[in-house]
């Protein structure tokens, strides 16, 4: 028996170690957030597949038998009582069963749905009862992705999206459907496939939440005969090719030059606008550009030892030689 043991560990662990190597060449073990929501994920059944058989409570009554039994047999020194002991101890092992809060006990009778148990602790006849799943009915996460999926304008995208879901009614699911988990992943991959063919690169990239309630609406559709309602779709991420976002952000940036440019060609115009709307005004009014001009020489040099050269046209135009020699003259005089 030792080597078989050995044997069977050994292929064990042989079928983990191929099966996390073909779940990382299929893609699921470049994503290690992936990889530990899907341990959690068989953790979790797992333990539930477990309870369906046994469980704590049920445990605990057969230790109990067994110990009167034994306390039984050194008292009387009658093998019977013992026996009659392990006997009621492994009905009640395999009788008695308790579901959590947010769980669902589908029971089968020679094959025959009875009905729904839980949650709590009930009694079923072994051998003739039996729980055929116990359906977990909190909301439940399934991610989904597609890879080289074609836009509708032929560009290929990797798509990871979030299916929020919950089992509304178990008696459906489990009769229903054979895995209604696969039914949900499968069917939620399936319709992001469709989606992402119906929809642009732009539409997908700027109309991530429009994408996710049209997701929503198709599945709901299609799992609310299993008794399954998914609640909402999140689009989590759209990756493009390296090549595509190179020109893609090339194109961007060319159209930030393009509107940088006729924004400064706009303010141009305006400018040469006011310019012509000011020279007619000026024109009417040849004072007022004097007075301009001189306001304008008056800015340019009260700074101290400012020097603004002007040509002589402009200072016999503008009036200011009789201003200057004036000026000069009466500087004389306080010297």
């Amino acid at each position: 028996m030792f080597p078989i043991g050995i044997g069977t560990r050994a292929t064990r662990a042989i079928g983990q170690a191929v099966g996390e190597a073909v779940g990382e060449a299929t893609g699921g073990g470049r994503d290690p957030q992936r990889r530990a929501s899907v341990r959690r994920q068989r953790a979790r059944d797992t333990g539930a597949e477990a309870r369906r058989y046994v469980n704590g409570v049920s445990f605990l009554a057969f230790f109990l038998c067994l110990l009167v039994g034994i306390a039984l047999l050194v008292t009387t020194r009658n093998p019977a009582p013992l026996l009659a002991a392990i006997a009621v101890g492994v009905f009640l092992l395999f009788a008695l069963k308790v579901a959590n809060q947010w769980e669902r006990a589908v029971v089968l009778r020679f094959g025959r749905f009875v009905g729904l148990k839980g949650p709590g602790f009930f009694v079923l006849v072994p051998v003739v009862d039996e729980i055929s799943q116990l359906v977990d009915q909190r909301v439940r996460v399934t991610d989904v992705s597609a890879e080289s999926a074609l836009t509708k304008d032929t560009v290929p995208v990797n798509v990871d999206a979030i299916v929020f879901w919950t089992v509304w009614d178990a008696q459906k699911a489990v009769l229903e459907v054979a895995d209604f988990l696969d039914a949900v992943a499968l069917s939620a991959q399936t319709a992001l496939r469709e989606t992402i063919g119906r929809h642009m690169l732009a539409e997908m990239i700027t109309e991530r939440e429009q994408l996710g309630r049209q997701l929503q609406s198709i599945l709901d559709e299609k799992t609310n005969p299993w008794g399954i309602t998914v609640q909402s779709v999140e689009i989590r991420d759209v990756k493009i090719p390296a090549e595509l976002e190179d020109a893609m952000s090339r194109q961007a940036q060319a159209e930030r030059e393009r509107q940088a440019r006729i924004i400064l060609g706009t303010a141009e115009t305006e400018i040469a606008e006011r310019f012509v709307t000011a020279g007619d005004s000026y024109k009417e009014h040849p004072l007022a550009l004097h007075l301009r001009a001189m306001n304008m020489l008056y800015e340019a040099i009260k700074e101290k030892g400012s020097m603004v050269i002007v040509p002589s046209s402009a200072v016999e135009t503008m009036g200011l030689g009789g201003l200057a020699g004036m000026t000069a003259l009466g500087q004389q005089k306080r010297e």
